[in-house]
C-alpha cells in the first residue's frame, strides 16, 4: 500500500532531514519534489495545490527557519498535512441511534461492496459485540444475492433473504421490520451496482434511501481507480447524502492517489480500508498513522492492535514466562512464533507498519516469506522432541535425517538454525525489558490495557 509514493517522498525527505539550516531554495526544490510524488500517485491536482501551498506556507515560516532540527521540523510539517489532506481525525461509525441501526453500502459494480458488507458484518460482530441482520437489494444479479448468502453465512451474521425479480425498495422495508422483530443492533443493506454512474441507478438508491433512513450511508470504491475513485464518490455525495467512505483492494494500491483525494473532493471522511480478500481484512481508517505509513514511519499502533486480536494470548504468557526462566526459548518456541506470524497475514502487510519498512520490503521483493515460514515449521516438525528442546544436539547426521524427512538441503536445515539463534538472541533481548521500553515510549498512545507493567 502505497510504495512507490512512500518511497519518492522518503527520498526526497532524507535528503533534507539532517540539514542543520533550510534555505528557500531546498524549500521549494523539497516541494516541487513532493508535487511531482503526488502527480505520479494520481492525486486529484486541487488537492495536491492546496497541500504544497500550506506546507510552503508554514516551511517558510519561523516554525521550521528558526527551528533547531529543521529537517526534522520540515518532516512533521509534512506528516501534519498529509494528516489533514487524509481527514484529521478518524470518524466512527454512529452506532447510536435507535436499534437497529441502518447501514447502506453505496458504489459501482465490482468496487468490493458485497465483500465489504460482510467484512463489517464481522466487525461489528466481533469487535462491538453486535447482533447483525445483512440483506441484498440486488435484484439484477443472482449471483450478488448469493454471494451475500455464502459471504454472511461464513462471518455467522444473520441473512435476510432476497430474490431476482422482487422490488428492491420492498425487500429493503421487509428486511428492516424483521431485523426490528429479531431485536437486531444493526442491519446492513446492499444495494445494486452498475458499471457506471446512471439516473435510473441513482434514482433507485435515493429511493432506497427514503425508505429506510440509514443512519450510515457508505460509499465503497475501488482505491485502484485512483483520482476516478474520488470523483466517482462526488458523483454519489451529490445525489446521496453519504457519512462516509471505504476504499477497497487498497493492499493493490501502490500509488495513493485515491486516499489522498477523496476527503478534499468528497468533503466525506474515509471510515475504512480494504486491505485484503479475507473478512478479517478491513482495518478503521486513521489519518494520522496513514500520513505515518506514508512518509515512511510506520504505523506501529496498528500493527500492536492486530497483534492482540490475531496472537494467542495464552501461549504469549507461556513464552514470556518461559524466557525470564532458566529453560529458555528453544525450537518448539520457534515453530510456535512461525505459526502465529502465518496467523497475522502476509509478511509485507506487517512490514509497511514498520518505520523503515518500505526499504525492508524493496529488500525481501523476491523472497517468498509464507513459503519460507512453511519451510521452517516443516524442518522443525522432522525432529524429534528432544532436538526441538535442546537444538545444540543437531550435529551432521541428525541434519541428513531431518533434511530428507521435510524433503529440504541440509543447506536448508542450517539456514533454519542460523534464523532461530537470531531469534533466540533477540528475545533475551526482549525478556530483559527492551519491548517493555518501546512500548513505553509510544506513552499514552497505546490502546487501553496494553501498556506493560512498570
Amino acid at each position: 500500500m502505497f510504495e512507490s509514493l512512500t518511497q519518492r517522498l522518503t527520498r526526497t525527505l532524507d535528503s533534507i532531514r539532517g540539514q542543520g539550516r533550510l534555505t528557500e531554495d531546498q524549500i521549494n526544490t523539497a516541494a516541487r519534489e513532493l508535487r511531482m510524488a503526488l502527480l505520479e500517485a494520481d492525486v486529484a491536482l486541487p488537492v495536491i495545490k492546496s497541500f504544497i501551498d500550506k506546507l510552503k506556507a508554514r516551511a517558510l515560516g519561523a516554525e521550521i527557519t528558526q527551528s533547531l532540527t529543521p529537517g526534522q521540523a520540515f518532516l512533521r510539517v509534512v506528516q501534519h498535512e498529509l494528516t489533514e489532506a487524509l481527514g484529521g481525525t478518524s470518524e466512527p461509525l454512529n452506532l447510536r441511534a435507535q436499534p437497529p441501526v441502518v447501514i447502506l453500502m453505496a458504489g459501482l459494480q465490482g468496487s468490493g461492496k458485497t465483500t465489504t458488507t460482510a467484512k463489517l458484518a464481522r466487525r461489528l460482530k466481533e469487535d462491538d459485540k453486535k447482533s447483525v441482520v445483512v440483506v441484498s437489494c440486488d435484484v439484477y444479479r443472482p449471483a450478488a444475492i448469493e454471494q451475500l448468502r455464502i459471504v454472511a453465512t461464513g462471518v455467522g451474521v444473520d441473512v435476510f433473504p432476497s430474490a431476482v425479480g422482487q422490488d428492491p425498495i420492498q425487500i429493503a422495508k421487509d428486511a428492516l421490520a424483521y431485523a426490528r422483530k429479531q431485536f437486531a443492533d444493526v442491519l446492513i443493506v446492499d444495494t445494486a451496482g452498475r458499471t457506471t454512474v446512471d439516473q435510473e441507478m441513482m434514482a433507485e438508491i435515493a429511493a432506497l434511501h427514503a425508505a429506510v433512513q440509514p443512519t450510515e450511508t457508505l460509499f465503497v470504491v475501488d482505491s485502484m481507480t485512483g483520482q476516478d475513485a474520488a470523483n466517482t464518490a462526488k458523483a454519489f455525495a451529490d445525489v446521496l447524502p453519504l457519512t462516509g467512505v471505504v476504499l477497497t483492494k487498497v493492499d493493490g494500491d501502490s500509488r495513493g492517489g485515491a486516499a489522498l483525494s477523496v476527503r478534499t473532493v468528497t468533503g466525506r471522511p474515509i471510515k475504512f480500508l480494504g486491505v485484503g480478500e479475507k473478512t478479517d481484512k478491513l482495518e478503521v481508517f486513521h489519518p494520522d498513522r496513514i500520513a505515518n505509513r506514508i512518509i515512511g514511519q510506520g504505523d506501529v499502533l496498528t500493527l500492536i492492535e492486530e497483534t492482540t486480536k490475531k496472537v494467542d494470548a495464552e501461549q504469549a504468557q507461556k513464552l514470556a514466562k518461559k524466557l525470564t526462566s532458566k529453560k529458555g526459548f528453544d525450537l518448539a518456541d520457534f515453530r510456535e512464533q512461525m505459526q502465529q506470524m502465518q496467523s497475522m497475514g502476509s509478511l509485507e502487510s506487517i512490514l509497511e507498519k514498520l518505520p523503515g519498512g518500505a526499504q525492508m520490503q524493496a529488500q525481501l521483493k523476491n523472497v517468498n516469506a509464507e513459503k519460507e515460514i512453511r519451510r521452517t515449521v516443516a524442518i522443525i516438525n522432522s525432529m524429534t522432541p528432544q532436538e526441538r528442546k535442546f537444538p545444540d544436539l543437531i550435529k551432521a547426521s541428525r541434519k541428513r535425517r531431518i533434511a530428507t524427512g521435510s524433503g529440504v538441503e541440509v543447506q536448508e536445515v542450517n539456514k533454519m538454525l542460523r534464523q532461530f539463534e537470531t531469534s533466540r538472541d533477540l528475545m533475551k533481548k526482549m525478556a530483559g525489558g527492551g519491548m517493555a521500553k518501546m512500548l513505553r515510549r509510544l506513552g499514552g498512545k497505546l490502546p487501553p490495557g496494553m501498556m506493560p507493567p512498570r
